[in-house]
């Protein structure tokens, strides 16, 4: 296959579920399993790409979410909106910590499929579990246009959500923080607006670090991936546009439900195919 089809395939599968409850990492990690043969020539190399592609997809939340970034920059002044800045900032900063203390320590599981499945299966239990019980509460939604309120254990909440994810591939970053956002009584989508929200930061920051690192490690192969990485981040950011217009679409009748069992149906699949070739 060549690496031109392989790059759109996987900018597809990000965009696609970066921004949806389901594990960009743990799609992305399977579908290269199953790709004829690897285009990258090394860790490093994939590690670039991945982190490239989820920066594209920020790309997307930004146009999507235009009026309300828009706010946050003109309107910082205004003590909501300060308040609201100030908490995604603190969420954003333990994660930043937390990740660089993770790496560090080389604190991860190993990126194959059971964890995968099991994340996949244990977060997809828990949006059934919590939808069912917003909806015995009669948690309504808030009406549109105004900014949540995010209390200090939310903020925190979140920050830690996200190094969940992290550390477990197939947990999804933006399923965990909504996951925890939900069950912290958040409605649905204050919980999705502030998690989209602060993965703006989170993928860039990400994206940022890896453009410096590989820049200080070996700039000339960052030259040599540069096409590769634009036409990845290109159709990632397309993709996810399109995925979160749906989303968001999507949520204002719907709830977050079909996403669970989506995760355990899947989940339940990746058991069943490395229990068979575990026997073989």
């Amino acid at each position: 296959m060549p690496d031109w089809l392989q790059v759109i395939i996987l900018g597809i599968i990000e965009g696609i579920t970066e921004f949806l409850p389901i594990s960009s990492t743990g799609h992305l990690l399977l579908v290269e399993q199953w790709l004829p043969e690897t285009m990258f020539e090394d860790d490093g190399a994939r590690e670039r790409f991945m982190v490239f592609i989820q920066s594209g997809a920020v790309l997307a939340v930004i146009a999507v979410f235009k009026e309300r970034v828009r706010e946050l920059i003109t309107q910082w002044r205004q003590t909501e909106v300060r308040d609201y800045l100030i908490k995604m900032i603190v969420t954003f900063l333990i994660t930043a910590v937390g990740g660089l203390a993770l790496k560090a320590a080389g604190w991860e599981l190993p990126n194959n499929s059971v964890p995968i499945a099991w994340a996949l299966l244990i977060g997809g239990v828990l949006f059934i579990v919590i939808e069912q019980r917003n909806v015995k509460t009669k948690n309504a939604e808030k009406e549109n246009g105004s900014l949540a309120t995010i209390s200090w254990t939310i903020a925190v909440a979140f920050g830690l959500a996200q190094l969940v994810a992290m550390v477990f591939p197939g947990a999804s970053r933006s399923g965990t923080t909504i996951l925890i956002g939900m069950a912290l009584g958040m409605r649905r989508g204050e919980a999705v607006e502030y998690s989209f929200l602060l993965g703006v930061p989170t993928l860039l920051a990400a994206g940022i670090y890896q453009l410096m690192a590989a820049i200080s490690e070996d700039g000339s192969a960052l030259v040599a991936e540069a096409s590769r990485l634009t036409l990845g981040t290109v159709v990632s950011a397309i993709t996810a546009f399109a995925a979160v217009k749906w989303l968001l679409s999507y949520l204002q009748k719907n709830t977050f439900i079909v996403f669970g069992w989506y995760r355990i149906g899947l989940g339940i699949l990746i058991l069943l195919i490395a229990a068979k070739h575990t026997i073989e």
